[in-house]
């Protein structure tokens, strides 16, 4: 089917924001976005696997419904208006993580000054890749009914991996004003592949007799790591390689994350942080493929035939695969390599207001003197291959009572700008449960949403006294 094959490259591949989390003081796993955010417990422990389950994917240029409205329009047709309607710049992506363990515990270190102690570890899947809109029309079309016609084989960037990562954070209050913090990581990459680099053209130029001259000038790559496993049948095999590539057998790497908290009023926040500063070194199972080679072939046939009505995506790739081959050779190396960790920026300003009264005295209650209600804006940033994804969130906090506090954001970012979310945290003595989703305004119809996300996780919290 036309199309087809771009539609699953796309359908199976992201935001990393996490805006609802980020801030949310009351779930521990916040330290995970902010080393340096405030914390009112002695500590925590989180339940195994389930203290922090996050998925969130999305898409721009399109939605479901756009394609699979029962409409009574062709499939095809709708399927190629979409993809003509995108650019290169559109880009797709999925992101899964999973608490495996986690925990965190005050430690005096003077009858005054005391440190916060966080650690655990973690599994995370993160998948990216770009629209390549000359692809998309060469499969269609044919290189033959686009004769002069230069098409970019560079729009090819795609990122895949699967990882674990062991975390460490110190989280020191200075003083009333400030508070900082630092996390250190080793990464574990259990599977990788990029190729986010390529530059390379091709053209088809008529010349005399009906012949058609195709000029090759490329520069491509494809590195992957722990892939080839995969191919084993043994499951059992797989298995074993999975559980020790996840306990720190795979390609290493280190990495740290910084972040602060800064109130110079009491009624105003402002704090930052970056995340996964660092890289992976991958040297075992490594295969990369390269493509450097400027080809001009001299034939009557097109090398990229159009597809044809009923012919599979399967059909059509081995097809071109073959004659591909016959024209050009991939080379292969095992040659180590480094990728540095994809940098994410968040940071908030915010103002609190509303202190709870005591209707006995008609005072502030020195029982609870925190505020009530916090609203504010928060920035996200995230450096992709070709470009900074971004995301602006404006939010509002409402703590109902000790063990019930609601968050509430609009964001506006590449996937939409009616993106309202709801986050929730609430306790039963010290068990405590929160749940966080994006786009509700898109869940009575969530084919025309361009991304989801949800958060959800448990976690045993120990209270300070004066809680």
């Amino acid at each position: 089917m036309k199309w087809l094959f771009f539609l699953g490259v796309f359908v199976s591949l992201h935001s990393q924001n996490k805006q609802l989390l980020y801030g949310f003081k009351e779930v521990p796993q916040q330290l995970l976005l902010n080393p340096g955010g405030q914390v009112d417990y002695r500590g925590y422990i989180g339940v195994p696997i389930l203290s922090h389950i996050h998925f969130n994917a999305g898409i721009t240029g399109f939605s479901a419904f756009d394609i699979f409205a029962d409409d009574g329009r062709d499939f095809n047709q709708k399927l190629r208006e979409v993809a003509y309607s995108m650019d290169s710049k559109d880009f797709v992506g999925f992101k899964q993580q999973l608490d495996i363990f986690s925990a965190g515990f005050s430690v005096n270190t003077s009858l005054e000054d005391k440190l916060f102690i966080s650690f655990g570890m973690y599994q995370e899947s993160d998948i990216f890749t770009y629209f390549p809109k000359d692809y998309a029309i060469l499969a269609n079309e044919g290189n033959y009914n686009n004769l002069n016609r230069r098409f970019d084989f560079g729009q090819l960037s795609v990122s895949a991996e699967v990882l674990s990562v062991f975390h460490i954070g110190v989280n020191k209050k200075i003083n009333s004003k400030w508070t900082l913090g630092i996390r250190g990581k080793i990464y574990s990459s259990i599977a990788q592949l990029s190729s986010t680099k390529n530059q390379g053209s091709f053209i088809t130029v008529p010349t005399a007799n009906n012949n058609l001259n195709h000029i090759f000038d490329l520069d491509m790559k494809l590195q992957t790591s722990g892939i080839s496993f995969l191919r084993e049948p043994d499951v059992n095999d797989e298995l074993e390689v999975l559980k020790k590539r996840l306990l720190f057998g795979g390609n290493l790497g280190v990495g740290i994350d910084l972040g602060f908290t800064h109130q110079p009023a009491p009624e105003w926040t402002i704090d930052a942080s970056l995340q996964d500063i660092g890289f992976i070194n991958y040297s075992k199972d490594v295969k990369n493929f390269i493509l450097d080679k400027y080809l001009e072939y001299d034939g009557v046939q097109s090398v990229f035939p159009q597809v044809t009505s009923g012919q599979t995506a399967q059909d059509y790739w081995d097809e071109v695969s073959s004659d591909f081959e016959e024209l050009v050779e991939i080379d292969s190396t095992t040659t180590s390599y480094t990728k540095w960790r994809p940098i994410k920026l968040n940071s908030s300003v915010s103002y609190n207001f509303g202190r709870k009264i005591n209707k006995e005295c008609n005072c502030l209650d020195k029982l609870d003197p925190t505020f009530q209600n916090r609203v504010g804006a928060h920035l996200f940033a995230m450096k992709r291959p070709n470009h900074l994804q971004w995301a602006l969130s404006l939010f509002y906090f409402r703590k109902f009572y000790k063990n019930l506090q609601i968050k509430t954001t609009y964001t506006v970012d590449a996937f939409s700008f009616t993106n309202v979310g709801l986050g929730m945290s609430a306790a039963l003595g010290p068990v405590q449960f929160y749940i966080m989703a994006d786009n509700l305004l898109e869940y009575q119809n969530l084919a025309k949403s361009q991304s989801v996300s949800l958060q959800l996780g448990f976690n045993y919290i120990f209270k300070n006294n004066e809680n």
